[in-house]
């Protein structure tokens, strides 16, 4: 018997730019599809080829392109890339949420995937029937899902609420018990997109020891996330991917090292130039987010010693309304480090008219920890509040810190943790001659 259960051979997938979505399926549907799934991979296979002769043109994007590679049983291999390489679109194909252009994907296995946040759980239905439902999607017996139970309960810590429909439990609340059922009700192939970055670090390390769990038992875990530290922890293996195309992929830390060291894991700038493609809603839409060193210069890498000016650049389209832009700054091992709204008097609580706005926040030097920070870019309004936008990882850029010795570390070289390294003043005050208390009250008559 084969020792591969995932097997791509020149994977592609292409979209056409601006097609309309389809709508979610019922949950009827989604386990018809369930079912159909096998019968859909052979057409897309053998239609593979006049499925691309039909897709042509400006108007549409290679969101994967010839991919190929195989895994084999009990094997945890990380997935990694900037945002837009293909990571997700690849996940979808395996997870047959999606079919490809072109290509094979042959899975041999029981899947059990996680992909975002609001996928897998039927809203009006409870915690409790979500659970079976997925294990009978899965095609486990009732009494295998019911040996389990209790465990993913526990594991999820939403006992309280198990018989809640979810559509009222909070997102953690639903990550929490989405990934328990992912990943304990048996799998052979376990597929993780980067959603664990919703939960707190605490959780986090949870589902990262329980995937590596999974792993020792002998089978299969795919993993995607930004988290390089929590891949190189997890996987032994990983896959780059840049452009839909495979760049590397080998040994974790060797994959990793060319992410980081050629910028595909940072990006000083993005921009929205078509009004189309902007994120927001009927008020604001997000055209920029950069990055800029003291001189105003976009940069994806940053002395930890100098200033550094995060930068929004934003239309208002509906005047009236007080805005509120913020960032959400992220570190490697996905910890919210630390958030930033803008305070600017000038415009604070103030009804914005409409037109092009620009707001910038500088962080002093010697203030950010050294490592990868990924900045997310968000919008909302005030009273109501009301969201317009939120970009996640907008812009990411790397913090270097100095051996100089004039940096917060001084002249420690070992590891500094922390999600911040400020630079604080220190005072030592020193008095001479000063003896030993308990050897003075024991020589005392």
């Amino acid at each position: 018997m084969s020792n591969i259960v995932i097997r791509v051979e020149n994977l592609s997938k292409q979209y056409k730019i601006g097609a309309a979505q389809k709508r979610h399926a019922t949950w009827a549907e989604a386990l018809n599809r369930a079912i159909m799934a096998p019968v859909r991979v052979l057409s897309s296979a053998l239609a593979g080829r006049d499925q691309q002769a039909q897709i042509n043109g400006d108007d549409t994007i290679w969101a994967l392109k010839g991919v190929s590679f195989e895994i084999k049983r009990g094997e945890i291999v990380g997935l990694i890339g900037r945002n837009g390489s293909g990571k997700s679109t690849l996940l979808k194909l395996l997870s047959r949420i999606s079919e490809p252009t072109g290509g094979i994907a042959d899975i041999r296995g029981r899947v059990s995937s996680l992909l975002e946040v609001g996928t897998g759980f039927q809203p009006l239905l409870t915690g409790r029937e979500n659970i079976y439902l997925n294990g009978v999607i899965l095609g486990m017996t009732r009494a295998s899902i019911e040996r389990q139970f209790d465990q993913i309960v526990e594991f999820s810590e939403v006992g309280k609420f198990i018989d809640t429909p979810v559509k009222h439990y909070s997102s953690g609340m639903y990550l929490r018990l989405a990934f328990a059922v992912a990943a304990h009700l048996d799998p052979e192939i376990l597929l993780v997109d980067e959603v664990l970055a919703v939960g707190d670090a605490t959780f986090q390390k949870k589902c990262i020891n329980k995937m590596h769990e999974v792993g020792e038992q002998g089978r299969t875990v795919l993993f995607v996330s930004h988290n390089t530290q929590a891949v190189t922890r997890l996987c032994p293996r990983s896959i780059l991917l840049d452009e839909g195309q495979i760049l590397v992929d080998g040994p974790s830390h060797q994959a990793i090292s060319v992410y980081l060291n050629t910028g595909l894991g940072t990006k000083g700038a993005c921009e929205w130039t078509s009004p189309e493609k902007r994120p927001g809603g009927e008020i604001a839409r997000l055209c920029a987010v950069r990055v800029r060193e003291e001189t105003g210069k976009i940069t994806d890498h940053l002395d930890i010693r100098r200033p550094v000016d995060i930068e929004m650049e934003f239309e208002v389209i509906k005047p009236g309304y007080m805005l509120l832009p913020n960032f959400q700054f992220y570190n490697e091992a996905g910890v919210h480090a630390f958030s930033l709204h803008d305070l600017d008097p000038a415009w604070r609580r103030r009804r914005r008219p409409a037109g092009r706005y620009v707001s910038s926040v500088t962080i002093p030097g010697n203030f950010l920890s050294e490592g990868t920070l990924f900045i997310g870019a968000g919008m909302q309004t005030v009273d109501p509040i009301i969201y317009q936008f939120y970009q996640q990882d907008a812009v990411t850029f790397q913090v270097i810190d100095s051996i100089d010795g004039d940096s917060a570390r001084g002249d420690f070289a070992g590891d500094v943790g922390g999600v911040v390294r400020p630079m604080l003043d220190w005072k030592t005050n020193y008095t001479s001659g000063i003896q030993d208390p308990i050897a003075s009250a024991a020589n005392s008559p």
